[in-house]
């Protein structure tokens, strides 16, 4: 019996190690993410408070400044200026006597200090259970995510009050005691955003029917005070302009993200604009509330007060883009039965509601209406369609697991520096990928063309000296064939023109054919593989930033010939169109070289065909071919794409660890099990 004991001290003290190391971690980690929150918060203080005077607060300046609305006599809406209600043109009255730069300030830190208190109502309303982690951590990643959100930064840029009805509907549903109470702060959002009265119909047919008489009630008083207050102005908002329609920009415009601004931009017009209208809202107003009512019975009422939300989004007349919070909010759904499937929704809303439109979906005509619609689309979405689990289901707390290879033994002793970036044998999820690529390639993009040594004198300059730089190494090292290959393949028609469509063609063909190769038939090589060049990726964008490089084509004594683009005029500093579109001194390092030998190593370990491995490596020795004959790379350049694709893998196997070497059967296997459908409990 004492060696018994003895035993089992050692098991409960590692146990409780192993406890106290988990606490640790979670600490740290809640400190960190504060600490994110609190830096973002004092990037958009300073972003504010640091513009011009003039630039900033604009919305708040046309209403309570010197010259604004609300001291000029006659009505609010003369100029179609002022867009709040007239009750909220009645609250805002008495800011006017405040001297503007103090209001400037304290309007500023008010609405940040309002962001707080939403996100840890939010972080509170989580529908239970959750975990304790979760709990520790919901409250500061809540308000990041608030932070980072356009209808946050707008709000704060403008000056607008958008964020307090918001905060009183969840105030209202989630904070206070006493269903008359709830009501009340309902209706003074509803007072002052009328669309807030949607929520009514949702307390009531969820049994608050107090709540929503209060609701009612509240709405009527607030609006009948500001009617006997300013009748006039009341009747000019409520009659003339029918709840607000024309007030502020045009109803067309691409921040009116309603139903109304969305038909108006599609060329729909008169009395057919009036009656779609009607008709899509009202359906949209159904469906929404049906959906928000079975999911507030199931116990998610934050996700039913968000889909309520993102239907008023829908049906409002304008919704501008600084009154669009509720599609954020809807990222509390849970949606997929598999685990690699949850991070679809709330990965796609965050894009959505952080990013501009147009780097979340490409910049091509026939997807303009979705880009133009993308706020109202994701809105419409989580309102009518998308599939949120119940808290009944299956899959709701304990969705099929995700699957990992075995892992492969490493060379080094602290390889993979982050284990839990185990190989995974199931593919992920398409759409998922799909978007992640395009935000990143979009974010790529802009980085490129933003990096040092754009079409100004002085960066043109720089990029210039570097190249003599980079001519003068190749000269020593007796390198220097760019101006000889390139004059000789211009004198043969039919090898220019090879070269010339293979430089521009097959740079985007062969990666993307490659990587959807490797995600159809090997899943598990796939996401080793896009990892290696996403680290290859972003380590030349610092090359980018740090070394700007003019190609030989772009240096003006060299006598290249730019079998390309043209004929170059050096008396110009931007060569044309072609600059505003790519930065043309991103030379070093050449990623068509670096992408093509990323494509040609892949293919190369995991082609099961000696000739198919040997195609491949074909790819990289006819890339380098193409980019130093067409004077668009030096030598080097191609040495700089090299260093950063085995950089790239480098940094793979480090983060990782070793590639897992396991057969395509058997991750076929393994994947067909974890996507066979289980029996779901979900009611209808």
């Amino acid at each position: 019996m004492a060696n018994a004991d003895h035993s089992r001290r050692p098991v409960k003290a590692f146990g409780a190690t192993a406890v106290g190391a988990a606490r640790a971690r979670l600490r740290a980690a809640r400190l960190g993410l504060w600490l994110i929150a609190a830096v973002l918060a004092v990037r958009q203080l300073a972003v504010v408070l640091a513009t011009p005077r003039g630039e900033r607060l604009t919305d708040l300046e046309t209403w309570v400044g010197p010259n604004g609305v609300l001291h000029v006599k006659g009505s609010l809406y003369d100029s179609t200026r002022f867009t709040g209600t007239p009750f909220g043109g009645l609250v805002l009255k008495p800011f006017t006597r405040s001297a503007e730069q103090a209001l400037g300030w304290g309007w500023t830190f008010g609405t940040l200090l309002l962001v707080v208190a939403l996100g840890l109502v939010v972080a509170r309303a989580l529908p239970q259970p959750v975990s304790r982690r979760t709990a520790l951590l919901a409250a500061p990643v809540a308000i990041s995510l608030l932070m980072l959100s356009l209808p946050v930064r707008n709000t704060l840029w403008l000056g607008q009050t958008s964020i307090i009805p918001v905060l009183l509907v969840l105030l209202g549903c989630f904070v206070v005691r006493g269903e008359r109470t709830s009501g009340v702060l309902i209706g003074l959002a509803a007072a002052l955003q009328p669309t807030m009265l949607l929520f009514t119909p949702l307390l009531w047919f969820t049994g608050r029917r107090r709540a929503a008489a209060s609701t009612g009630v509240t709405f009527a008083a607030s609006t009948a005070i500001a009617w006997a207050a300013m009748p006039h102005d009341s009747y000019t908002y409520w009659v003339h302009h029918m709840v607000g329609v024309g007030l502020g920009g045009e109803a067309n415009d691409l921040a009116n993200q309603s139903l109304h601004g969305t038909l108006l931009r599609l060329g729909v017009t008169g009395p057919l604009e009036i009656g779609l209208f009607f008709a899509l809202g009202a359906a949209v107003a159904c469906l929404g509330l049906r959906r928000a009512v079975r999911y507030a019975r199931d116990g998610q009422l934050l996700l039913a007060v968000a889909i309520t939300g993102c239907a008023a989004i829908a049906v409002s007349p304008t919704s501008w883009q600084h009154q669009l919070l509720w599609v954020l909010l809807a990222v509390v759904g849970r949606v997929g039965r598999r685990t690699s499937d949850r991070y679809l929704w709330p990965v796609a809303v965050v894009l959505v509601m952080t990013l501009p439109a147009k780097m979340v979906l490409p910049d091509m005509t026939p997807l303009y209406p979705l880009r133009d619609n993308v706020v109202l689309l994701a809105a419409l979405a989580a309102a009518t369609v998308v599939p949120f689990l119940s808290r009944t289901s299956t899959y709701y707390r304990a969705p099929i697991p995700t699957q990992y290879a075995p892992p492969v033994p490493a060379r080094f002793r602290h390889v993979p520096l982050v284990p839990f970036l185990r190989r995974v044998l199931t593919r992920p999820n398409l759409l998922l990928e799909l978007l992640l690529i395009r935000v990143t390639y979009a974010a790529y993009s802009k980085v490129r063309l933003a990096a040092t040594g754009g079409s100004n004198s002085k960066g043109r300059v720089r990029a210039e000296e570097h190249g003599r730089q980079i001519l003068d190494v190749e000269r020593f090292l007796h390198i220097d064939i760019e101006r000889a290959v390139n004059h000789a393949v211009a004198k043969v028609d039919w090898l220019r023109e090879f070269l010339d469509f293979y430089y521009a063609s097959f740079h985007f063909v062969v990666p993307l054919t490659v990587l959807g190769v490797l995600y159809w038939r090997r899943p598990v090589d796939y996401r080793w593989a896009r990892s290696a060049l996403g680290f290859a990726t972003l380590l030349a964008l610092v090359g980018f930033w740090l070394y700007p490089l003019a190609p030989p084509r772009l240096m003006p004594s060299l006598g290249i010939i730019d079998t390309v683009h043209g004929v170059q005029d050096f008396s110009e500093p931007e060569y044309g169109t072609l600059t505003a579109l790519t930065n043309q001194y991103a030379a070093m390092p050449s990623l068509h070289f670096g992408w093509s030998l990323w494509c040609g190593i892949v293919i190369a370990i995991v082609a099961p065909k000696w000739w198919m491995k040997a195609l491949g490596l074909l790819h990289p020795f006819f890339t380098v071919t193409a980019i130093v004959a067409t004077g668009n790379h030096w030598i080097l350049d191609a040495a700089g794409g090299a260093a950063v694709v085995a950089a790239g893998f480098g940094l793979t196997y480090a983060l990782q660890g070793p590639r897992a070497r396991l057969a395509t059967a058997a991750a076929a296997e393994v994947s067909s099990e974890t996507s066979a459908p289980k029996k779901d409990r979900t009611p209808s």
